[in-house]
């Protein structure tokens, strides 16, 4: 049966992420960075002042909405996680560095396609019976494209909400629990039994902490976000930076394999490997999509409930998330494995995880400081990913049962996580990954037949930022 289920799964895989979505995610992105007049580029300096600029202003506390960093924090909560450290060293090792290229090429582009979501998410937003704002594809469907679309948004929030159980939930406390148990071998041996214990335990701890934030509602989760995700970004970045000082000499040799295997990745990892460029740009465009999410609509529900006076203004927050996920972190992951491990040590064309990463963090750290540090990112990571997944999945149950049974959901939810650090979840994984890309498919034709809106809106803004200029 599980054997069906994995070929099945498969199947389906290697459709919902293949060639047709690569061309449909970067079309919608190509289109509307070019039908708004491309602002993460044109009006990048406006986007950080109004972003990065304002992360440290005292907020006032609203009810039913947060600041509009904070629900940014929240939304970076769960893209910024176990893609960052090991999809990254996953894609260069199975499409080689130039995949990093076309990393880099789906983040440009992405920073406009979340922009956009991240537009109408405000836009067309609505209250629950609790008071707060609650939004996303879903309320963007059904209000934006009206009411006979409906069962386009009840689609993408059935995908979203079995979506959460993998990607959000089951897999990435199982690798919390996998690198805690790493780290503790670093430092005294374990056996499989007491292995087992330790990830009990953790899935309980992990569980219970999400019950715990949840059930104070948006306010509590966006202000452990804000305090996770710049620590945990701000931690893993100066030892990123540690490394590639370190390895300032190799630098330009790193850059010269990302450019030269973007188009012959042959050249770069030899051609006994196998890597071809179709590999290059697969691995490449869907590792940045998998870590910044752009294309996918779960951001938006975490941005949904900023409180903003203007669409738009909550709109650059998504360019600069997927700045801070993608050119930011995913490049600082992709040198320290080209800097740590080497261009020419990677063992390309087999699929390799974190442990990668780590090699690249060991080069320069000792065994024991670098797994504890890597364990201790990859675990507040993957941590908040849990908390605003959970948040994902809750949007989405909402939606379609009503209030009440989000509640339910969440319970559910905590239930599988107290199991997930104890369980192989080689299956779920890949199911999760399945899911994800079958949420794409009726956000990206919202986005697409929502356009016009995020057009008029973007030339409103900033027409009217030139005005009072």
């Amino acid at each position: 049966m599980v054997e069906i289920i994995t070929n099945v799964n498969n199947w389906i895989n290697g459709i919902v992420w293949g060639i047709p979505m690569m061309i449909l995610i970067l079309g919608v992105g190509v289109y509307l960075s070019v039908s708004c007049g491309f602002p993460q580029f044109a009006h990048f300096g406006h986007i950080m002042k109004n972003t990065l600029g304002k992360a440290f202003e005292k907020d006032e506390k609203k009810e039913g909405a947060v600041s509009p960093f904070k629900a940014m924090c929240t939304a970076l909560a769960a893209s910024i996680g176990t893609g960052n450290i090991a999809g990254v060293s996953g894609a260069i090792a199975l499409g080689g560095p130039g995949a990093v290229f076309w990393m880099w090429i789906s983040a440009i582009l992405g920073m406009c396609t979340k922009y956009a979501e991240v537009t109408l998410a405000i836009k067309y937003r609505e209250r629950n019976e609790k008071g707060d704002w609650i939004g996303g594809p879903m309320y963007y469907i059904k209000n934006g494209l009206g009411a006979k679309w409906k069962w386009l948004g009840s689609i993408f929030a059935v995908f979203g909400a079995l979506a959460a159980f993998g990607i959000g939930n089951m897999t990435q406390i199982n690798t919390i629990a996998g690198t805690i148990n790493t780290a503790i071998s670093q430092f005294t041996a374990t056996t499989e039994s007491q292995q087992l214990i330790i990830a009990w335990v953790v899935s309980i701890i992990c569980a219970a902490i999400a019950a715990i934030v949840l059930l104070g509602g948006i306010q509590r989760l966006a202000d452990v976000c804000a305090l996770l995700v710049p620590v945990m970004a701000v931690i893993y970045i100066i030892a990123a930076i540690i490394v590639i000082i370190v390895n300032i000499g190799a630098v330009p040799a790193a850059f010269g394999a990302i450019f030269k295997g973007a188009f012959n990745p042959s050249a770069v990892v030899g051609g006994a490997v196998g890597i071809t460029l179709k590999t290059a740009i697969t691995k490449g465009v869907g590792r940045g999509i998998f870590s910044n999410e752009a294309g996918l609509g779960s951001a938006p529900i975490a941005h949904a409930a900023a409180d903003v006076d203007h669409p738009v203004k909550q709109g650059m927050f998504g360019v600069f998330e997927v700045f801070m996920d993608t050119v930011v972190v995913c490049t600082m992951t992709a040198l320290v494995v080209l800097l740590g491990v080497g261009v020419d040590n990677v063992v390309y064309g087999q699929s390799i995880g974190a442990d990668l990463t780590i090699s690249g963090f060991m080069s320069v750290f000792p065994g024991k400081p670098a797994a504890l540090a890597v364990a201790i990112c990859l675990s507040l990571f993957a941590l908040s990913t849990v908390l605003t997944w959970a948040l994902y999945g809750c949007r989405c149950t909402e939606f379609l049962f009503g209030y009440k049974a989000s509640r339910i959901y969440l319970v559910i939810f905590c239930a599988f996580a107290c199991i997930a650090g104890a369980v192989s979840l080689d299956l779920a994984w890949a199911i999760a990954d399945t899911l994800n890309g079958l949420m794409a498919i009726p956000n990206l034709i919202a986005l697409a037949l929502l356009s016009p809106v995020v057009i008029k809106l973007t030339k409103e803004y900033f027409q009217g930022i030139k005005a009072k200029k």
